[in-house]
């Protein structure tokens, strides 16, 4: 009975941490570990100071409602691919490779061609990697929230 119970508990506490390794989304086949920001502080501080990031981790931002978007890199430190995504989470504007930039209020736009609705950075160059094309569809794991 106690090797049952035991066992018992060791599965729950694996289960357990199986569900804590926290939010994701899969892009092109590619799971990949997020942080959301989901609110105006969140949003503006993105990836900023940060001098690397892990390969299989982005940033998820979550916008109230889907409308022409546009990023910088104001004091972020690693080069990113910034991907924006419609309502329906496809795909419809790629930033390939953007650089760092240390210019403050100087940094350039990287704008969206269409309204979205949600924006993906990544580690610069996984875009071209996972050979992603207009329409590629992000899934969100469990525990996203969608406005």
């Amino acid at each position: 009975m106690r090797l049952a119970a035991s066992f018992l508990a060791t599965s729950l506490l694996l289960a357990g941490c199986a569900s804590a390794k926290g939010p994701w989304v899969e892009l092109g086949g590619q799971r990949y570990s997020v942080e959301i920001a989901d609110d105006d502080a969140e949003r503006a501080r993105g990836l900023m100071f940060r001098d690397s990031m892990e390969a299989d981790h982005g940033m998820l931002f979550i916008h109230e409602r889907e409308e022409p978007q546009a990023y910088w890199m104001k004091n972020t430190r690693i080069p990113l691919d910034i991907l924006y995504f419609d309502n329906q989470h496809r795909l419809v504007t790629q930033q390939r490779d953007v650089p760092p930039c240390s210019l403050g209020d100087q940094c350039p736009p990287y704008p969206s061609e269409a309204p979205a609705r949600y924006v993906l950075e990544l580690n610069a160059g996984e875009a071209a990697r996972l050979k992603l094309g207009a329409g590629a569809e992000l899934r969100f794991g469990p525990g996203i929230a969608q406005p």
